[in-house]
């Protein structure tokens, strides 16, 4: 879900307070994984459960110490996450990439080719389109959206994933258990409402069509391409628009009652992990579309309070459906 944000803000996300990866607790070691666009948020967290589970973690954005993105947010950077991935026990590698340079991309695919041999997990959490949402898209219908920045969010949300799988997709099928992972705002049921604006809509509904046409592609070589998507995502950019932090978050829902059903982005992270570690996969996920609380339930994962929210299900019925019924019954 998204929200009007301020790109100043600095409130971080909750560190997730499970000890680091030991030799018993390694799911995935032994694993390389790539998480393009890891500098904050979900693709932040994916990267640290991705690590947390064993794997060795290439982290990609537009974002470092040197260097801010458009996005206008100079507080995470992928340096920071490439820290937290080896903190929690996995091998943080930090490759400055944006992902719409065809070269840059090529090169970083290069550079694992040559550090790796492989590719095992490819996670597409590409975006960084927040800051031209509220007043240029939001609100407004197609031709009322500035050409500009409706053709950059098409660039932004799906451009940079196609580049991206093109280019890591020939050496994911070296791996013995090639895992593609598409991430994006809304299942394939949930986005057959209209999703805000013509642009939006598109950018957020084009990763649930590459994942079921990349499940088709990988399915010869026993991989499974997958669509992912959070709730209603608790991350730096959306504390920092209601004016919380992680500790205090509930106070912002004097502003906006849906946000009791918000989760962390390590909900979600901890369930990709554990479906990254299920010899299963390719059965139960190729070519689907999915949730943090689909997946929470089915692999027993909570988010870092314990709890395990289910915002799809909350809006279908208590947003769009009219039910009264409080957000913690859907926790």
């Amino acid at each position: 879900m998204t929200q009007n944000e301020n790109p100043q803000t600095h409130t971080p996300v909750p560190t997730d307070p499970r000890p680091a990866t030991d030799g018993r607790t390694a799911p995935l070691a032994g694993r390389i994984a790539l998480v393009a666009g890891a500098t904050r948020g979900a693709g932040r967290a994916l990267a640290v459960e991705l690590g947390r589970a064993g794997a060795t973690v290439y982290v990609t954005g537009r974002t470092t110490r040197t260097r801010a993105s458009e996005v206008g947010r100079s507080t995470e950077t992928i340096e920071e996450t490439a820290e937290l991935v080896t903190a929690a026990g996995g091998t943080g590698i930090a490759v400055p990439t944006d992902h719409l340079d065809e070269d840059r991309v090529r090169a970083l695919v290069e550079r694992i080719d040559g550090e790796q041999g492989r590719l095992d997990i490819l996670v597409n959490d590409l975006w960084g389109g927040e800051h031209l949402l509220v007043g240029s898209v939001f609100g407004k219908k197609s031709w009322e959206t500035p050409l500009a920045d409706g053709l950059r969010i098409l660039e932004l949300g799906v451009r940079s994933h196609v580049i991206t799988a093109a280019l890591a997709l020939p050496l994911l099928i070296r791996s013995d258990a090639p895992l593609h992972i598409e991430v994006t705002d809304g299942t394939a049921v949930s986005n057959r409402r209209y999703r805000e604006n013509l642009y939006y809509d598109l950018a957020k509904n084009a990763p649930i069509r590459i994942a079921f046409g990349l499940g088709e592609e990988l399915a010869e070589y026993g991989g499974a391409a997958v669509a992912v998507t959070p709730g209603f995502l608790r991350s730096e950019q959306m504390l920092g628009a209601f004016g919380v932090t992680e500790e205090n978050w509930r106070d912002a829902v004097a502003q906006e009652p849906s946000f009791a059903i918000a989760e962390s982005p390590h909900y979600l992270a901890r369930a990709v992990a554990a479906l990254a570690a299920d010899p299963d996969r390719a059965a139960r996920w190729n070519g689907k579309s999915t949730s943090s609380a689909e997946l929470a339930r089915t692999y027993d994962v909570r988010d870092v309070d314990g709890s395990r929210p289910d915002a799809w299900a909350y809006f279908e019925d208590v947003v769009y459906g009219g039910k009264a019924a409080p957000a913690d019954d859907y926790r």
